[in-house]
């Protein structure tokens, strides 16, 4: 059992997925600043200084926090646009590393290969009833 739990973590992607998360939690972390230090105080000047951490309304006991939820949301947003960044460049950069595959020559149909007519047929058909007769 040991041998195959260290064969399923020396597999490639599970080590890539690792890294992927490694690297996904740092990304978190480098967003949440993004959004909290630089875009929630950019949105702030433009609508009039409102923080949205800081919205919320109670009902009864309970208090909902939608200012947080609305965080979230940007952060999602500016998450979903750098990835898409990111993956449109690393494309290019593919599309340019690679050399221009030549255009392919379009190969000759063969020819199919020609069976024996009806007529032929028809006649073999007749030369084995023939043969058949006493």
């Amino acid at each position: 059992m040991l041998m195959e739990f260290r064969e399923f973590i020396a597999r490639g992607n599970v080590m890539d997925l690792a890294v992927g998360i490694i690297i996904g939690a740092t990304f978190t972390a480098i967003v949440s600043s993004l959004v909290e230090d630089l875009v929630n105080p950019l949105l702030g000047l433009i609508i009039g200084g409102v923080d949205f951490s800081g919205l919320s309304f109670g009902l009864g006991d309970a208090q909902f926090m939608y200012g947080n939820f609305i965080n979230a949301v940007i952060k999602f947003l500016i998450t979903a646009w750098v990835v898409f960044l990111l993956v449109k460049a690393v494309n290019r950069m593919r599309r340019i590393g690679r050399k221009p595959e030549p255009e392919p020559r379009p190969e000759p149909e063969p020819e199919a290969p020609r069976g024996p007519t009806t007529e032929e047929l028809l006649a073999e058909i007749r030369d084995v009833l023939k043969a058949r007769q006493p």
